[in-house]
């Protein structure tokens, strides 16, 4: 438990204890609270979640995204109350960084760490230099507005050519007209501020973050709709993925059947018998193209299911 402290301790704050002198979490600590997932990481050891899954879960709600999640026992995954820039939904692979208000003695100590590091320009740049394609900037800006604009059109555009998605910022940016104008960029922010970011320290970068009631780790997958955000741990996301595709399924088939007048609300709002099970089998092996899992995932995934 001491070991586990230390960790968490040295990782939140990067420069603070000898085992972790670094700004960004090293891909041990990220191993170290990610072990349920077992799957492919990426080189700084966040979990690597296909495309091909990141592009099934844009078909995903925000609902069943967060019933999942709340039957699994996570229940501070989502956060709303966001200034929308861009189309939605936004998907990809976080990666996070934490913001505190400024302090000198503090803020020294991490631009020295940073130029051992050989980091280049302006803290706040720092998390956009880690970014790779289907990658989240996530930033804990603690709600900052005014002087708490994290980026403008050039770090945006930055953003977009590195990771061909967007931002997710507890905080405000600038130039929003620059920033509508980069084609696929999308943004969920607390607001619009002309002012430059001012006052504010990048603490660390690839560690748990504080997203409004949500809690956030590196490699997380998030996923951005007009509801809002909804950060969904790695090891979980393919479940969850394969669960709200069966259920977008048996929604689409239970509102067909009622328009058509097959069955009563009823019967298709409680268990299923027999009979309506079989016909939904039936119907999904007659239109293939809407099974975006494989048949043998979706075989398997019925099999025990209690209709």
């Amino acid at each position: 438990m001491k070991k586990l402290l230390i960790f968490l301790i040295g990782g939140v704050l990067g420069f603070a204890s000898a085992s972790a002198q670094q700004i960004q979490w090293t891909p041990d600590q990220i191993k170290q609270f990610s072990k349920e997932f077992t799957g492919n990481r990426g080189s700084d050891g966040r979990p690597y979640i296909s495309d091909a899954l990141l592009k099934r879960l844009k078909n995903t709600s925000i609902e069943e995204a967060w019933g999942y999640l709340k039957n699994k026992g996570f229940n501070n995954q989502f956060e709303a109350g966001w200034q929308i820039i861009g189309n939605v939904p936004l998907v990809g692979r976080v990666v996070t960084a934490q913001y505190m208000p400024s302090r000198p003695d503090i803020d020294l100590r991490i631009k020295e760490k940073g130029k051992e590091e050989n980091r280049s320009g302006s803290p706040n740049s720092w998390p956009i230099d880690v970014l790779k394609e289907g990658d989240v900037y996530v930033a804990d800006g603690y709600g900052k507005i005014i002087d708490g604009t994290l980026i403008g059109d050039n770090l945006g555009n930055s953003i977009y050519a590195k990771s061909k998605t967007g931002v997710v910022f507890d905080a405000g940016v600038r130039d929003l007209d620059g920033l509508e104008a980069i084609e696929g960029f999308t943004g969920f922010v607390r607001g619009i501020d002309p002012s430059y970011i001012k006052e504010m320290m990048l603490t660390c970068i690839n560690c748990p973050i504080r997203i409004g009631r949500a809690t956030v780790m590196p490699g997380d997958l998030v996923l951005g709709k007009k509801e809002g955000v909804v950060f969904i741990p790695a090891y979980l996301a393919e479940d969850l993925v394969k669960n709200a595709e069966f259920i977008a399924l048996r929604d689409e088939f239970g509102h067909l059947r009622l328009k058509q007048g097959k069955y009563t609300p009823g019967q298709i709002d409680q268990k299923w018998s027999e009979e309506i099970k079989n016909d939904f089998l039936k119907w999904v092996k007659d239109n293939p193209s809407k099974l975006q899992m494989s048949n043998a995932e979706f075989d398997e995934f019925t099999k025990d299911r209690n209709w």
